[in-house]
């Protein structure tokens, strides 16, 4: 499964890179370029290192909530 799109990074590249001895998100940033350009893949870098027992507690990485946003509220125009 592709995991970086924007670098065409795949988990299988992900898992060779750590059994290769990478046992960090910032040697992978520098070596396959994930979550360089857009970031959206951050989280999913960090969750095969998890899977693959390199980093039980996810990196360093802090799950951040997501803010909560104002309800939208749609008006019509009228015509004069």
């Amino acid at each position: 499964m592709i995991v970086c799109v924007c670098k065409s990074v795949s988990d299988r590249k992900i898992r060779a890179a750590i059994a290769d001895g990478m046992d960090s998100f910032d040697e992978l940033q520098f070596e396959l370029g994930v979550a360089m350009c857009c970031g959206k893949c951050e989280e999913s870098v960090r969750d095969v290192m998890a899977e693959s027992g390199v980093c039980a507690s996810r990196c360093g990485s802090v799950q951040r909530e997501r803010p909560q946003t104002a309800p939208l509220t749609f008006y019509e125009r009228q015509a004069a």
